[in-house]
């Protein structure tokens, strides 16, 4: 079981596009200490870059593509709590990038635009939630701006995630100016005087309201459930706060939230086994690897969460996938592309290792070696293309770049049986255009991608004997992922079912653990 008395806080932000997620993680960051000045939207050039976005493509296109990690400090009813914050692709054609981040955190915050209310491309991110069972925050922004009824956001929300909603703070007005902050755990109305930070000092109580706010105030008190910290924790429940990132309105509510009620490190999955917090054994998995965070030094960090046990740097850990011990000397603290060394790390911290491929999405890191977490899986993709390479020269370079990118995450790979054009598989549209920016900005390839004959992917797994008759009469539709394993190119859904009833010995999965 966890730890209560843990001071780790390790969460993830999830939103669409738009929403104002990276202008929260700035003023989080800014409360937080880790910064002295925010980064302002609308400025331009540099000054426009918020911390967290780095990447090339990520600046061009104000969005963020990548799961960056920031760590920071700050004072809680007396005591130092620390908060590893995991900012996630703002984009749901990296939901598969998201679902392997929620595995590496204990809570997340739920970013969604006033104005826009739930839209269609964030349900596959409420989905991913759902699967990963994670504790939801939920913070509707932007309501300075002529946005939603308040009460309809709500319905949104609880029944786009599946969940009881419990409204914490809203704004008297919305769709306006501020006129004052609605706290429903109380009796009480505060209003904002003298700025953001002292807006809590007066306070009035219902009977002082218009009769038509004061019965709103009383509707929403019935008609959504009290706050409940089981069922929060439980994933059952979800807490909204309403505010504003860009003003800072409601952002320190949020972190109090976060501080108070989200999870300490939580117990994770190892098959069968749940390896809890308390374990007396330095254990962790990596979830992300990331090449070229430092273009000057071609780097390549993988990216741990620290599951149980005290690590100490210079410490030796025998990851899964390659057997044998390594001694970790340089573990990195992030603040999204600054870094520096790493003393020591508890149960619930990201740390990075840098290495040269040794270490790959799925592995764990122990000292005993000997478990095995689970839950990182690779999906099968929704899109297929085949690679086209502008200069044959280069051919070794390009397969070097698709190995990378693939064991990132950002793409997935697959070498044909027959035939020499390379295929890659991506969830959305999007993960194609970062894969030929980054060919070309890290690797100095150019490429270009064409329609490929396939639809789908499937693993194919079973008795020997019957994968071998499966690959005789198949030999024209099978690959090979980065790892050597068979996969099934499928022209439809209709020839998955086909082969499935045709080879009932064999299994054809859309998924596979890394």
């Amino acid at each position: 079981m966890s730890n209560p008395n843990s001071n780790r806080r390790t969460f993830a932000i999830i939103s669409h596009p738009d929403a104002g997620k990276t202008t929260l993680t700035e003023k989080l960051l800014l409360q937080g200490g880790a910064i002295h000045l925010a980064g302002e939207v609308k400025a331009r050039g540099a000054a426009r870059r918020a911390r967290s976005d780095w990447m090339k493509i990520e600046q061009q296109r104000g969005i963020s593509v990548t799961s960056s990690v920031m760590t920071f400090e700050k004072e809680y009813e007396g005591e130092t709590i620390t908060f590893n914050l995991l900012d996630t692709p703002g984009h749901e054609d990296f939901s598969e990038d998201t679902y392997r981040t929620l595995t590496a955190v204990d809570s997340a915050i739920m970013v969604i635009d006033a104005a826009k209310g739930i839209e269609p491309q964030t349900r596959k991110l409420f989905e991913v939630c759902r699967l990963r069972s994670v504790p939801i925050i939920t913070f509707v922004n932007k309501v300075d701006r002529e946005g939603r009824a308040l009460f309809e956001i709500l319905d949104e929300v609880a029944d786009a995630l599946a969940l009881d909603v419990s409204p914490q703070s809203a704004p008297l007005g919305m769709g306006g100016l501020f006129k004052g902050i609605l706290d429903f755990s109380s009796d009480t109305v505060a209003k904002p005087e003298g700025g953001s930070k002292e807006y809590l000092g007066t306070r009035e109580p219902l009977g002082d309201l218009p009769d038509d706010l004061a019965e709103e105030i009383e509707l929403t008190r019935e008609g959504y459930p009290q706050f409940d910290l089981e069922a929060y924790r439980n994933g059952d429940l979800t807490p909204v706060f309403f505010g504003s990132a860009l003003k800072n309105f409601g952002v320190e509510e949020l972190i109090d939230a976060i501080a108070r009620w989200a999870p300490p490190p939580r117990p994770q999955p190892a098959g069968d086994e749940q390896i809890p917090p308390s374990r007396n054994e330095v254990t962790g998995f990596i979830f992300k690897v990331q090449a070229n965070m430092d273009p000057n030094h071609r780097d390549r960090i993988a990216f741990m969460r620290m599951v149980s046990g005290t690590f100490k740097r210079g410490m030796k850990l025998t990851p899964s996938g390659l057997g044998k011990p390594i001694a970790i000397h340089s573990p990195i603290l992030f603040f999204a592309q600054d870094r520096e060394l790493a003393d020591t790390a508890e149960a619930g911290d990201i740390i990075g290792i840098p290495n040269h491929g040794t270490l790959r999405v799925g592995d764990t890191l122990s000292e005993k070696n000997a478990i095995r977490f689970s839950g990182l899986p690779n999906f099968a993709p929704e899109i297929l293309r085949r690679v086209q390479l502008r200069d044959p020269t280069k051919t070794k370079q390009l397969r070097k770049a698709l190995d990378d990118l693939s064991e990132e995450g950002v793409i997935q790979v697959f070498y044909p049986e027959i035939g020499a054009q390379w295929i890659v598989g991506v969830v959305g549209q999007l993960q194609l255009e970062v894969l030929i920016s980054r060919l070309e900005a890290e690797y100095k390839v150019e490429a270009g991608l064409e329609a490929s004959p396939f639809a789908t992917a499937r693993w194919v797994k079973g008795p020997e004997s019957a994968v071998k008759t499966f690959e005789e009469f198949n030999r024209a539709n099978l690959a090979k992922d980065r790892d050597g394993d068979m996969v099934f190119m499928a022209k439809s859904p209709w020839d998955v079912n086909y082969q499935a009833e045709k080879h009932p010995d064999l299994t054809f999965s859309a998924t596979k653990e890394r």
